[in-house]
């Protein structure tokens, strides 16, 4: 399949692990969605923290008076007006406060929803590279599985017409043959379908993969990987802080029941058109100190109450949820590694003592004490062990690789990528203080105190 077919038209490729990395990294759709994603909850915090600063605003309006008579002698049928408005929160029993903080979990939650998609799309780099190394090395065990074949066909035939074997033997060649024809032609099906995901997540065409490197930081212990993992796991960390923002408001749902001070002022001015400024016009101003404290709401706030503290135990659960998930992947992990690192040891040994098998049954036909049948056999163990011992390496990588990211440490530089890592909090620290004012310190202060007071849950 062409390049052009995948849209690729750029001429360098990736061939190195740490190349695939850095380019899927810097490049991968799903990462870029969830960095954009990211920035939109950052604003979430300046939204919130906004109900700290004042409310400015001007209006102008302009009204005809069809059949008016008191305009009448005056050939006026229209006014026109200015008005200007401001207003400020001072008090929410805590309210405030509380929704702001809540924002500021839920950005520091999306931040580690953010490592978990980056450590997902490296696992994923990781685990299609080394399928495509695995497809490529399958490939050609087939293909020289079917040379060898096409060879033993050839002299099965050859002696089968010099009276030395049967058509059985010719026809189980032929038998073995066709099926590695079938088997190669997988083989390449395989390869093609993985290069086309490779294209999906890396970027670009897979060519001459190099060998992969060995996996820095991979811990010592079962019980290391569990303590790194309970401490960093992204996934964990983002269910902790996504909690804190549901605690947060349930704080803001209980404010409602507390008293809310506001100030604000207003001035308007109205007259005839073409004539504002003149001392015929009406002008007012205002400026007063507003208090409301709730007596009834229907029910209303007592059930977004109840609705803030379900949520809270919901996310306390999902803590718990994710905390076990961890442990078991973990589990799962180190036990994979375990088990296909000693499966590669056993496979190496295997496709040793294959060969070994297979060339003395060739060696022993030659002076008739092997059947032909016996040979085609040798043969397909030896291949049949070969393709295991690639399988079982690669599965050993992607193990390693797997128990890395679980435990938070899956990162590009870990590889030597050559990349400049993506730091989610430098858009924070550049968008969260938009639009700030003097008077927020002091609102956020007087508001807060009394947020310490409210309750977080049951």
């Amino acid at each position: 399949m062409s390049l052009m077919a995948f849209g690729i038209s750029g001429t360098s490729y990736a061939e190195t692990l740490s190349d695939a990395i850095a380019m899927a990294y810097a490049n991968n759709p799903t990462l870029a969605r969830a960095r954009a994603l990211q920035r939109g909850q950052d604003e979430s915090y300046v939204q919130a923290r906004s109900q700290l600063g004042p409310n400015v605003g001007f209006g102008f309006d302009k009204t005809y008076h069809d059949h008016d008579q008191s305009f009448a002698a005056g050939n006026q049928r229209s006014t026109q007006g200015l008005s200007f408005s401001a207003s400020q929160n001072l008090f929410a029993t805590g309210g405030l406060s509380s929704q702001i903080d809540a924002a500021k979990s839920g950005v520091l939650a999306g931040q580690q929803d953010l490592r978990s998609i980056e450590q997902q799309v490296l696992l994923n780099v990781i685990d299609i590279y080394t399928s495509v190394r695995r497809d490529q090395e399958a490939l050609q065990i087939s293909q020289d599985n079917y040379n060898i074949l096409k060879q033993q066909l050839d002299q099965t035939t050859a002696q089968f017409e010099a009276g030395q074997l049967t058509r059985t033997d010719v026809a189980q060649s032929q038998a073995r043959l066709s099926a590695s024809a079938a088997g190669l032609a997988q083989a390449q099906a395989r390869l093609d379908s993985d290069r086309a995901t490779y294209v999906a997540i890396v970027g670009q065409a897979p060519t001459a993969l190099e060998p992969v490197p060995e996996i820095p930081g991979l811990p010592a212990t079962f019980n290391a990987a569990l303590d790194t993992a309970q401490t960093n796991n992204p996934d964990l960390q983002a269910a902790s802080f996504a909690a804190d923002a549901a605690a947060s408001r349930v704080k803001a749902a209980r404010s409602a029941f507390g008293p809310r001070v506001a100030l604000s002022v207003s001035s308007a001015q109205s007259g005839l058109s073409g004539q504002l400024g003149s001392f015929e016009d009406e002008q007012q101003t205002t400026a007063g100190l507003r208090v409301t404290v709730p007596l009834f709401s229907a029910g209303l706030n007592g059930s977004r109450v109840r609705e803030a503290m379900e949520n809270e135990t919901a996310a306390k659960l999902t803590v718990e949820e994710t905390r076990r998930t961890v442990v078991s992947t973990v589990s799962q992990a180190w036990s994979n590694m375990i088990a296909a690192r000693s499966a590669v040891v056993s496979n190496q040994e295997q496709v040793r003592a294959a060969a070994v098998a297979a060339e003395g049954v060739k060696t022993e036909q030659q002076v008739g004490l092997r059947t032909n049948i016996e040979v085609l056999n040798a043969e397909q163990e030896y291949r049949a062990a070969q393709l295991d011992l690639v399988n079982a390496q690669r599965n050993a990588y992607v193990a390693a690789a797997q128990l890395v990211s679980v435990t938070g440490n899956l990162t590009p530089t870990l590889f030597g990528a050559s990349v400049e890592l993506y730091d989610p909090n430098a858009n924070f620290k550049k968008v969260r203080n938009k639009g700030w004012t003097p008077i927020e310190p002091v609102v956020q202060t007087v508001d807060g105190a009394a947020a310490r007071f409210l309750p977080d849950g049951k």
